[in-house]
């Protein structure tokens, strides 16, 4: 069951590329983007990264951190940043593999794999907007800066 728009983002610690721990409780007092994505390396998912690296700034003037969430090892992770540039966090939902992708309503059982879904919290860690595709469909930017916007205002 995914999570619903109104309702609190569970909670979850997570190591990122670098092994350091990320909670979502330690980013009260800011937005969050939680970006769930299937797979490091594969095509759709470089895509989506990659424009969201290239479209940071926006995202800081903002206001809001963004979290790139997948199955993925944390080593797969680091090769992954250091190919693509990707300086914000991807977190490892490895172990216990996919908790927090269950956890927000968005693994594939079958597949082994977080599929692509996007939360925005707010900075009482309520969600406030949700996109969830299919594997093969690619969010778009756009709509992750007009959430942000609009419950900036």
């Amino acid at each position: 069951m995914t999570i619903e728009i109104g309702s609190e983002a569970p909670d979850f610690t997570l190591k990122n590329q670098h092994g350091e721990e990320v909670s979502l409780s330690a980013l009260r007092g800011k937005k969050t983007l939680l970006v769930f994505y299937p797979f490091a390396f594969s095509g759709i998912c470089t895509g989506e990264l990659c424009e969201l690296r290239d479209n940071l700034a926006s995202f800081n003037d903002l206001g809001a951190e963004v979290l790139a969430i997948s199955c993925d090892p944390m080593f797969a992770l680091r090769a992954f940043a250091e190919k693509d540039g990707l300086s914000f966090s991807l977190l490892s939902d490895f172990w216990p593999h996919g908790g927090v992708a269950q956890a927000y309503g968005v693994f594939d059982d079958a597949r082994g794999c977080a599929l692509r879904g996007s939360f925005l919290v707010d900075e009482f860690g309520v969600v406030r907007w949700k996109v969830e595709n299919g594997l093969p469909d690619a969010r778009d930017l756009a709509t992750y800066l007009g959430a942000l916007e609009e419950i900036s205002v």
